[in-house]
């Protein structure tokens, strides 16, 4: 299997046009990995772009449901002391916008290794000590996601007959986002860890 710089593989270089945080972070983790001389699998570093592709359009739609929400408290505050018609739906919606806003963070924060953690100790140790904690973390992550994932379905089944207040749609929609949240995470997690088994360590330059 043919390998590339992990540099090349693992993310494309950021442009003026993407002057994100994420995008920040991500180009950082590439550079310190080209300088210890990581390289991997050719096939994983199209499979990282795909699932880059996929938790940047995740936070384009959280980012389009946060400005959703700002502008329709605008219209509400408009509706209820101008216009004395308070538009009640505003409410409902935002609070089942919140729900999708937070889940999808969520699961982009565990693809970009944004979540708070301590790891000092774990990256203190040596090489195989370190690599056990890795899958461990993995494993605790994956077990969450798939619990996640599968309580949500639960919940989706159990409102299905269920409508929510003023919206006219079933209350399974409040509980979908956690089906969602919990199988992207099983995916990014799953992916780090093989990603982490089939790269291959180089001499440090």
């Amino acid at each position: 299997m043919s390998v590339r710089p992990a540099a090349d593989a693992r993310a494309e270089p950021a442009d003026s046009g993407r002057g994100s945080a994420g995008s920040d972070r991500q180009s950082s983790s590439n550079s310190a990995a080209a300088s210890t001389g990581h390289t991997v699998p050719a096939g994983l570093a199209v499979a990282r772009r795909v699932l880059d592709g996929i938790a940047w359009l995740c936070m384009l739609a959280a980012g389009l449901g946060l400005v959703f929400i700002v502008a329709s408290f605008g219209w509400l505050v408009y509706g209820r002391y101008i216009l004395d018609n308070t538009p009640t739906w505003i409410e409902q919606l935002s609070l089942l916008l919140i729900i999708y806003i937070v889940c999808l963070g969520t699961a982009v924060g565990v693809h970009r290794h944004t979540h708070l953690s301590i790891d000092f100790v774990r990256d203190g140790l040596p090489r195989w000590p370190r690599r056990i904690l890795h899958i461990l973390a993995d494993l605790m992550v994956v077990a969450f996601g798939v619990i996640m994932l599968w309580q949500g379905w639960v919940l989706t089944l159990a409102n299905a007959d269920h409508q929510l207040p003023m919206l006219g749609v079933t209350a399974s929609w409040r509980a979908a986002p956690l089906v969602l949240c919990g199988a992207l995470i099983v995916v990014f997690t799953v992916f780090d860890f093989i990603e982490r088994l089939f790269t291959i360590p180089g001499e440090p330059h």
